[in-house]
């Protein structure tokens, strides 16, 4: 029976098939027997919506979350303004696609001056967080690995997050414990239990040792050094029993049949998840 409630907890994180559509993503999973997916919102406005939602619905898929909203930073408030009102419409596209929660990431400097961009996202989300939580979502901060905070994130330690998730209500504002990205912290195994009662995702992959690209250089689960289970076993000690989402970036893995992925990705989350 324990075997029965992981597998059903298990989620396609959709950049995981990149080159698939979220059509051909939906159907992937329906084939493979995987309960949920987590739609990226590029892939979602390729179709539309009202038929991004009526595809996961018929195929009786559920949406672990969808990503991502954040990126508040920007040089002038004009510019903010913007970003936070495509963070409204990303809170309006997870509540039509029944998830209720929005992946943040929040990220990086317009210029050198980090401490603003930090601020500026910290005002983001609080302007962000009673328009959320009028539509039934939350928002999760996935902060990212340090070397991501020129590009994608000044949200770069569990730590940060949890600062910035207590100035809310745990209903409103929580964290997203992505492995890649939070492994090799000291404080870790702290920040998780810190965490307990806001724990919103929990994204699994692999750190490939040499890594072979930045970006691009996520391995499949058991390819890597991440004490997965460990991990795992920290994050349900702080109370989360949510879906558990792969999500990989890797050109290698994108360019095979997204079906032989789906199969790997079974397999490796029993064996090392």
């Amino acid at each position: 029976m324990q075997l029965l409630r992981d597998w059903e907890r298990l989620s396609l994180n959709q950049i995981t098939t990149s080159n698939w559509s979220l059509k051909e993503a939906v159907e992937g999973s329906a084939r493979a027997g995987i309960p949920w997916i987590a739609p990226w919102r590029h892939k979602v406005a390729e179709i539309g919506l009202a038929e991004s939602k009526r595809i996961i619905r018929d195929a009786g898929l559920q949406v672990s979350s969808l990503c991502r909203g954040g990126m508040f930073p920007a040089a002038t408030a004009a510019e903010r303004k913007v970003k936070l009102d495509d963070n409204r419409r990303a809170v309006e596209e997870a509540a039509e696609l029944g998830t209720e929660v929005l992946v943040l990431v929040c990220g990086p400097a317009p210029d050198r001056d980090i401490d603003s961009a930090r601020q500026w996202v910290a005002e983001g989300l609080e302007q962000l967080v009673p328009f959320a939580e009028s539509h039934g979502v939350k928002l999760g901060i996935e902060p990212l690995h340090p070397m991501y905070a020129a590009e994608r994130s000044v949200v770069v330690s569990l730590a940060q997050a949890n600062t910035l998730a207590e100035k809310f209500l745990p209903s409103q504002v929580g964290v997203v414990v992505d492995v890649f990205h939070v492994w090799w912290d000291p404080a870790l195994y702290q920040q998780v239990e810190r965490a307990s009662g806001r724990i919103l995702g929990f994204h699994v992959s692999d750190w490939i040792v040499p890594t072979p690209d930045l970006l691009l250089g996520r391995g499949m689960m058991g390819d890597g050094v991440i004490e997965l289970r460990r991990i795992r076993a920290a994050v349900e000690a702080a109370g989360y029993a949510g879906p558990i989402e792969v999500e990989i970036f890797n050109q290698a893995i994108w360019d095979r049949s997204g079906d032989e992925v789906l199969e790997l990705m079974k397999n490796r989350y029993l064996e090392h998840v």
